[in-house]
């Protein structure tokens, strides 16, 4: 699969100098503020490594995100099939960015692409976004994006101890939707 580019970022594969600017963000508690906990250098080489196999298997995925203008590496953002033991199926979308990146648009832009991607290249009839009950700015881009959440669908992440990060909520879009979305705009 080749990258997908929009007017601003490049979403494509991993590359090794992607490593230390991505493990640097996984080690900001700012940025991992909604998880459980930082990464060490040793997980976040495993994230990627993780990353890009599903890209190669697949075709897509998580991409790496980089400013087209600067070659700046800024994060991730794609799709990926939910995880078995969530209570839900189907495939997510997802972005983490760099808190430098944060409030420029990126993840909006970004995630516009990815989905555009899964609905017209995949044919997917629905995409899903997963955030916990406190990421007010995930949830913020799960509305900008014409997400809907239906408060029956809020879950316990069971891979995460009791605690306010364990609620979370999940947001939805259909192929249908996103059409018409894009008309209005």
């Amino acid at each position: 699969m080749s990258a997908l580019q929009t007017e601003r970022l490049l979403l494509r594969a991993w590359r090794p100098f992607d490593l230390a600017p991505w493990a640097a963000m996984n080690a900001d508690p700012e940025v991992r503020r909604h998880f459980p906990e930082v990464l060490t250098r040793e997980q976040s080489e495993a994230a990627v490594a993780r990353f890009q196999t599903g890209l190669d298997e697949r075709g897509w995925g998580w991409w790496a995100v980089e400013v087209r203008a600067t070659g700046e590496f800024i994060g991730l953002t794609g799709l990926d099939p939910v995880e078995e033991d969530m209570p839900f199926t189907g495939v997510e979308a997802g972005w983490r960015l760099t808190r430098a990146a944060w409030g420029h648009g990126y993840a909006t832009e970004a995630a516009e692409a990815a989905l555009a991607f899964g609905f017209t290249t995949l044919g997917l009839p629905e995409i899903l976004a997963v955030t916990t009950a406190t990421n007010l700015r995930s949830q913020a881009v799960m509305r900008r994006l014409g997400m809907a959440r239906d408060p029956a669908d809020d879950f316990d992440d069971p891979g995460v101890p009791d605690g306010p990060l364990r609620r979370c909520m999940v947001y939805r879009i259909s192929g249908e939707a996103q059409r018409a979305k894009k008309q209005r705009t």
